[in-house]
């Protein structure tokens, strides 16, 4: 999900890439090389998961009230211990198991030359900063309403397009409508 990627290097958001390679000791490219390994997992994790109603339910309802756009908002947050467990979480939910999370961990080694260790340290922080970009991108951050950030055609959008049509307002339409007759 380049889109994502896109949102998380963009230069608005450079001091959270920096807190980052600060917080695990990397440089910019191995900072870089993780974060890109890791993110399409995660992505992949995320539109599986909200395929169903009730997944993308949870998904909206963990934007709307997590306040995940702190990590955004203020990097020097990734650093706690409350963000680490915040971030398994998210992964309990994504992967549904650690040995997923492993698993992705070693994969991304394997193509980044960083150890899996490591990795598997950065996947709670990172899968905290995917919800943190999701929810600055979805949520907005100025004056932009939620449906103009879905036609710019990035994280919502991939994401609300269950159907893969190339158009999410049938697949919004459909969530609302299930919404509301509950």
């Amino acid at each position: 999900m380049s889109n994502l990627l896109d949102v998380l290097f963009a230069d608005d958001n450079k001091a959270v890439i920096d807190e980052v390679q600060k917080n695990f000791n990397l440089s910019e490219q191995e900072t870089r090389a993780a974060v890109e390994e890791l993110i399409p997992a995660l992505s992949r994790g995320l539109q599986k998961n909200t395929q169903a109603t009730p997944g993308m339910d949870d998904l909206l309802e963990a934007l709307r009230t997590g306040k995940h756009e702190r990590y955004m908002e203020k990097p020097g947050s990734l650093g706690r211990p409350e963000t680490v467990k915040e971030g398994n979480d998210i992964l309990g939910h994504i992967f549904g198991s650690k040995e997923v999370s492993r698993e992705v961990a070693t994969r991304a080694s394997g193509k980044s030359g960083l150890s899996s260790s490591l990795l598997k340290k950065m996947l709670p922080v990172v899968a905290s900063l995917v919800m943190g970009a999701l929810s600055k991108k979805v949520l907005g951050g100025g004056n932009v309403s939620t449906s103009t950030r879905a036609n710019e055609g990035g994280l919502l959008s991939s994401l609300l397009d269950s159907d893969n049509d190339g158009s999410i307002w049938d697949d919004v339409l459909g969530m609302a409508t299930r919404t509301l007759l509950r």
